[in-house]
């Protein structure tokens, strides 16, 4: 065998090597290309669904917020139409006059004033405008004097120094009653909604 040979012999042994070293490494480029992908694959994939469920909770949060939004400006509207009505009946009562001003005026003096003693000083109160009627009306009764104004719709304010006791029976009293008592069933008819 000569030199050239053994050589050669080397160097094929070295070409066969060299092929199996690079298929190897091929071999391993590919599973690490492929492992690489799978896991950009992966990583794309949860990403998308984690930008879904952002999505998601961002439309929920942006729904919950118009609803709620919807729902304050529908109790404004109806608290502007109830003050509205309110203040419909509240016009309604300071135009009352006449025999129906004098009728309920009376009803409430009277109620008030079995919280007296028969024999008290007792002083009446009543809006400026029926400040004649309510002299008049104080005529009837002993121990009663107009005593001025109270700001209110109508009726009066009945006090006594000596039984300690002040009676509010103006419409502006009895309205907020009746308001507070039936503002539900109000409100249901106002609403076209049932009780």
């Amino acid at each position: 065998m000569s030199l050239e040979t053994v050589v050669e012999d080397i160097r094929d042994e070295a070409r066969e090597r060299a092929k199996e070293i690079r298929a190897d490494a091929e071999e391993r480029a590919d599973a690490i290309v492929a492992e690489a992908e799978a896991d950009a694959d992966e990583i794309v994939a949860e990403a998308e669904a984690d930008v879904e469920s952002e999505i998601a909770q961002e439309r929920e949060q942006k729904l919950s917020s118009a609803k709620l939004e919807a729902k304050q400006m529908r109790l404004e509207a109806r608290r502007d139409a109830l003050q509205s009505v309110r203040s419909s009946v509240e016009d309604r009562i300071t135009d009352l006059d006449g025999d129906e001003r004098e009728e309920l005026t009376r009803e409430l003096l009277d109620a008030a004033s079995t919280e007296f003693d028969d024999d008290a000083e007792v002083r009446v109160f009543g809006r400026a405008d029926d400040e004649a009627l309510i002299s008049d009306i104080l005529d009837d009764y002993d121990g009663y004097e107009y005593a001025g104004e109270y700001d209110c719709l109508g009726g009066v304010v009945v006090e006594s120094d000596t039984s300690r006791v002040r009676v509010n029976n103006t419409f502006d009293s009895v309205l907020e009653d009746v308001w507070e008592n039936n503002l539900k069933a109000i409100s249901a008819r106002l609403f076209d909604e049932e009780q």
